[in-house]
């Protein structure tokens, strides 16, 4: 027996993702104007002071997760599709992983010295 999708759930399924998208969107600009709402309030009572950022331990954060992504998509793309341009998805992500981790090591080397 055939199942023929209505009209209306296929409608329905169409429009979920757009309402996603359109939420994500309207939360993330509120998040922005509420936060430069805050900080134009701290600069007006002199009470603002520039957020620190530690380029080190970004580098090592996103080194290791870049590098562990990027294995298990490479050995996992390996797997399944061979030696192939898929295998790419697996390959960029550990080489922007290991760039990271060369960062981190050679700035740390000299922060040391």
């Amino acid at each position: 027996m055939e199942q023929a999708s209505s009209t209306a759930a296929q409608v329905i399924v169409a429009i979920i993702p757009i309402i996603g998208i359109v939420i994500g969107a309207v939360v993330v600009f509120f998040y922005l104007l509420w936060n430069h709402i805050r900080v134009t309030l701290l600069i007006k009572a002199n009470l603002y002071t520039k957020p620190e950022f530690d380029l080190l331990t970004f580098s090592l954060l996103a080194g290791l997760l870049l590098g562990s992504v990027g294995v298990a998509l490479t050995v996992f793309l390996a797997l399944v599709q061979g030696l192939d341009y898929g295998l790419l998805g697996g390959l960029i992500p550990l080489s922007m992983g290991a760039g990271m981790l060369m960062y981190y090591g050679i700035k740390s080397r000299d922060k040391a010295s």
